[in-house]
């Protein structure tokens, strides 16, 4: 007799797919970056001299970004924006959100570590010459640059997603 209401989405719901969307975007700027590394080092890469610092930092550069476009793809394929996978409940929801913050804090951890990891390399590059991998100071010094720019993006990309994503 009287028209039916749609039923109320439930509020678990539209917080996951909110979520899972936010994931995917903030993933798509870590490939953004990927895909920018590859690009300009990739440029620059062949056009270095391979004695000098720039090569080790565009070689570097590479490396990361290549490793950036992978989790980046894997990350944007396994997220769900539209509707959850069958028998996903609300703990569950709960529980793939608390995980995913914990991993991007963890991984804002890391990033620190990487800058640090970089400014040792630097340093390392700048002493005397006592060992073999040091009698190479242009790498230590490409190596270096790279990691610390490569860190700082990725603390900075890792603590905006876990503030964006709480």
């Amino acid at each position: 007799m009287f028209p039916s209401l749609p039923a109320a989405v439930p509020t678990w719901l539209t917080m996951y797919q909110h979520h899972e969307l936010a994931l995917g975007r903030g993933l798509a700027v870590l490939g953004g970056w990927a895909l920018l590394n590859l690009l300009v080092s990739g440029y620059q890469l062949p056009r270095a001299d391979a004695r000098a610092w720039p090569h080790h930092f565009h070689l570097m550069n590479c490396g990361w970004a290549v490793v950036n476009a992978v989790l980046a793809a894997v990350g944007i394929l396994r997220t769900h924006p539209g509707v959850p996978p069958p028998g996903f409940t609300a703990a569950a929801a709960l529980a793939d959100q608390t995980l995913t913050g914990y991993i991007f804090a963890g991984n804002a951890l890391l990033d620190v570590g990487y800058v640090l990891l970089g400014a040792w390399l630097l340093a390392r590059a700048a002493a005397p010459a006592t060992s073999a991998a040091a009698r190479r100071p242009e790498r230590l010094f490409g190596y270096g640059r790279s990691i610390q720019l490569q860190g700082a993006f990725l603390f900075v990309f890792d603590a905006a997603m876990y503030v964006w994503l709480r």
